[in-house]
């Protein structure tokens, strides 16, 4: 039987849940010290995943970008890059994104009606695999099992955080809260609308509490539940 991966879901929100604001420009909720946080739980992770629409507005390369760190995961047997995964039901990526043309290897999942449309347009730029007619998180986690996967860093958007947290997948849950308020209902938020394990008096298990600089990092054992 493949043994998925323990999911951690990454992000930074303002005070009010927000995950940026509706100018054209990304809203920088992190500080220097935590960009460095983060760079350390991607070298710790096998892979990393956003979603289509996080790779179309903010065109990450979502890399490593410490070169100690990078040399430790070789030295330890591993790619000096995470895998780099993507999740897209319609198929509308663009070869031009950063995504592709940095780090070590790329995957896209998609459903069966995307797939010949990825491949069409990604080439040999990423593997690409189908996990059935409809996009299946459990399916998606197996396939990313058989492939090695360990450990997964899954940083956004809000509309994957929402599924994994509704489907109970994430095992953990990194957020670092910024000293911001947003206010705009038609901005993104690291979670929307769901029925959630529990209800709404379910209480997740606090794993960690720390300051870093201006911002809070908060750690949720999602899974834990009381």
């Amino acid at each position: 039987m493949t043994t998925r991966p323990y999911v951690i879901l990454s992000a930074a929100m303002s005070v009010d849940g927000y995950l940026d604001d509706t100018t054209p420009d990304r809203l920088r909720l992190s500080n220097a010290a935590d960009f460095d946080r983060v760079d350390q739980v991607r070298a710790e992770s096998d892979a990393i995943l956003i979603g289509a629409n996080t790779m179309r507005r903010d065109n990450p390369r979502l890399l490593v970008n410490s070169d100690e760190r990078r040399s430790k995961r070789i030295a330890d047997g591993k790619p000096e890059f995470p895998l780099k995964v993507t999740i897209t039901a319609s198929g509308d990526l663009s070869a031009d994104l950063k995504f592709w043309h940095f780090g070590g290897q790329k995957l896209v999942i998609t459903v069966d009606g995307a797939e010949e449309k990825v491949r069409a347009t990604l080439g040999d730029l990423a593997d690409v695999v189908s996990v059935g007619p409809e996009l299946d998180w459990g399916l998606v986690l197996d396939e990313l099992g058989r492939r090695g996967v360990e450990r997964l860093m899954v940083e956004g958007g809000g509309t994957i955080h929402t599924q994994l947290m509704a489907q109970n997948l994430a095992d953990e849950v990194h957020l670092a809260i910024a000293p911001l308020l947003v206010g705009q209902p038609e901005a993104a938020r690291f979670l929307g609308d769901a029925d959630y394990p529990g209800g709404s008096t379910a209480r997740m298990k606090v794993l960690e509490i720390r300051a870093i600089d201006d911002v809070v990092l908060v750690r949720y054992a999602p899974k834990e539940r009381a």
